[in-house]
């Protein structure tokens, strides 16, 4: 049986929904390509890495656990091509959670993907 990946997003509201597909589809590539190649994530520490493999390394852990994230977004702002989302998110049951501060773009083909994903960037992180 062959597991399609998901569509990229065609709207900025839906990266939310899109990321926890992806996310919780296990795929780490799926997770990927919601990313730009030049995106920004920012893990907890607060220092940001760039680029494909430094940005896959980061979101492991978080796969690794194999638990379902949920998603709630707060506020989607689109200005043209560019949308600011402040999504609230829980993996497993509060075993990780925190409000995120990501900022998406549409590209030239349509699809809106990551260009900084700021999981904490909106409140501290908490853990049980």
């Amino acid at each position: 049986m062959t597991i399609s990946t998901p569509s990229l997003p065609t709207r900025a509201e839906d990266v939310p929904a899109a990321f926890a597909e992806r996310f919780n589809s296990g795929d780490a590539e799926a997770v990927r390509e919601l990313y730009e190649e030049r995106a920004a994530f920012v893990p907890d520490t607060g220092a940001a890495v760039h680029g494909s493999a430094e940005i896959a390394a980061a979101n492991g852990p978080f796969l690794a656990l194999g638990l379902p994230i949920s998603v709630t977004p707060r506020h989607v702002h689109v200005a043209g091509e560019i949308a600011l989302l402040v999504v609230d998110w829980e993996i497993g049951d509060g075993v990780v959670r925190s409000t995120a501060t990501d900022v998406a773009r549409r590209g030239a083909d349509g699809f809106w993907r990551y260009v900084i994903d700021s999981p904490f960037g909106a409140a501290p992180r908490s853990t049980h």
